[in-house]
């Protein structure tokens, strides 16, 4: 019997779906993914076999039932996934910045399958506005007069410009022109729409008389971004907003204001009368303590010292679903409304709801709800009790660990300088295993991220759930026993 190559020994796609073990996987999922896995499962077998020497025989290559159900498994699932966010930083971007409250979930939940009035108006039966919802709740919690709702902030900057400045002049401080996640920088997204961009200033220092020296006929609006995701020590100095929103109200101009993450209420302890630099320190941790008392003013705030346009983030320290929000005097905010750029940057109808619920819970007193701000209001105390209590769990899957005192992140370029306080658990793991075992903690069922400081891989309470606990112990143990120590 002559010798045949490898390949022709390889069974068809159609004769794969024949064999019953594989035919029994159509109860378990959809055609397409069957096929697709035996072909991915067929191409493996082709690579293995290349080198291979012509050989005698009929018979075929088995393929593998349960290579392919795992195969179709993987095809099936979804990219998009809950992971445990173990790192300690609050409002971690690639992970989805903030956390929806449970009372969010569950209105979306209701609402999400079926009808709602986001535009109707239910007591004339006529056409409503689906920005109505959030107008009476949002004035309460801001004390603006109008407000708008868009898909993030820099759609709020580039919208609220291309409306009011568009062809006129901007004048902003060198010293704020700040570049944002994914390479993004605000006079990028200023330029594009259409105002003309005035930098004064110098990098450290800009004065009220370097926005009157750059102001003429052409001059639309004084413009001032929080710096909220880098900070700035030294010899520094900027105008303050009550200051800059007079002078541009002398002169007939607006006054806009970036405030970025879009706090609704102070985010950690403010200092208090009389306070000392030491007394600080027992709430609020910082490399430049001179920096915290203005660390990161309120939305309300900017409202009251005279910004007549603010801008800020939904998905960052208010703690809601991703959106922006232009709020500010009714004049400007009907004209940021009735620009034709709203109809492509409008919010849809989850966001909204998202949105409202979460202002909801402000509204009501039920800001503790609200993950965001209950992970940041944390005590040392209530976190070590917790991070002791995550030993046990641990200890239940015979992983033996410490606890450590370490400093958690606030995250999503808010408050860079907050060192918060935290405790953290680290598994006895030596440093050259720390790699694999991250790799596998990552491919967990649910996902892991932990961070790695020091040499030691650390699970940081803070923005770890209880519910997490047991199952961050069992994905950890299974990734210690495929990963174990040399010699054991």
């Amino acid at each position: 019997m002559s010798a045949k190559h490898p390949f022709s020994q390889l069974p068809a796609v159609q004769t794969v779906l024949r064999e019953p073990d594989i035919a029994a996987l159509e109860a378990l999922f959809p055609a397409w993914a069957i096929v697709q896995a035996i072909r991915d499962e067929l191409a493996a077998l082709r690579e293995k076999l290349a080198g291979e020497s012509p050989r005698s025989g009929h018979g075929k290559w088995p393929v593998s039932a349960e290579h392919i159900r795992a195969r179709a498994e993987g095809l099936c699932a979804s990219p998009l996934q809950r992971v445990v966010n173990a790192t300690g930083v609050v409002l971690h971007t690639n992970l989805g910045r903030a956390p929806l409250a449970k009372a969010v979930v569950s209105r979306l939940q209701d609402l999400a399958g079926g009808y709602l009035n986001l535009e109707y108006d239910l007591v004339s039966g006529e056409r409503g506005h689906r920005q109505q919802h959030l107008h009476t709740v949002l004035q309460s919690l801001t004390g603006a007069e109008a407000h708008v709702v868009v898909n993030n902030n820099a759609a709020a900057v580039l919208l609220g410009l291309s409306a009011l400045c568009a062809g006129k002049k901007v004048v902003v401080s060198r010293g704020e022109l700040v570049e944002i996640g994914g390479s993004f920088r605000v006079p990028d997204v200023m330029r594009a729409s259409g105002a003309i961009l005035s930098e004064v200033g110098c990098t450290n220092k800009t004065h009220v008389s370097d926005y009157l020296h750059a102001t003429d006929e052409h001059t639309a609006a004084y413009f001032k971004v929080h710096r909220a995701n880098f900070a700035q020590v030294g010899f520094v100095q900027d105008v303050p907003l009550s200051v800059l929103s007079r002078a541009a109200h002398d002169r007939g101009l607006l006054c806009l204001y970036d405030l970025g993450a879009g706090a609704l209420v102070p985010p950690l302890p403010r200092a208090k009368p009389g306070q000392t630099e030491q007394d600080k320190t027992e709430v609020f941790r910082s490399d430049q303590l001179g920096l915290w008392e203005d660390a990161e003013p309120t939305v309300a705030e900017a409202i009251a010292q005279g910004a007549d346009v603010v801008m800020f983030s939904g998905d960052k320290l208010l703690g809601g679903p991703q959106a922006g929000v232009l709020c500010g005097k009714k004049d400007a905010i009907d004209r940021v409304a009735k620009h034709p750029l709203m109809r492509a940057l409008r919010p849809d109808k989850l966001t909204l709801v998202a949105l409202l619920v979460t202002l909801e819970l402000y509204r009501d007193g039920k800001g503790a709800e609200i993950p965001t701000l209950r992970m940041l209001s944390q005590t040392e105390a209530e976190l070590k009790t917790r991070a002791e209590a995550l030993v046990s769990e641990f200890a239940q899957r015979n992983v033996s660990a410490d606890l450590l005192r370490v400093q958690s992140a606030v995250g999503g370029g808010a408050l860079p300088l907050a060192a918060l306080p935290s405790f953290a658990v680290s598994p006895h793991l030596a440093p050259e295993r720390l790699s694999s075992v991250q790799t596998v903690l990552r491919q967990g069922k649910p996902p892991v991220i932990a961070r790695v400081f020091s040499g030691r891989l650390l699970f940081d309470v803070r923005t770890l759930e209880d519910a997490d606990f047991p199952d961050l112990a069992r994905v950890l143990a299974q990734a210690l026993a495929q990963h174990p120590e040399h010699g054991s």
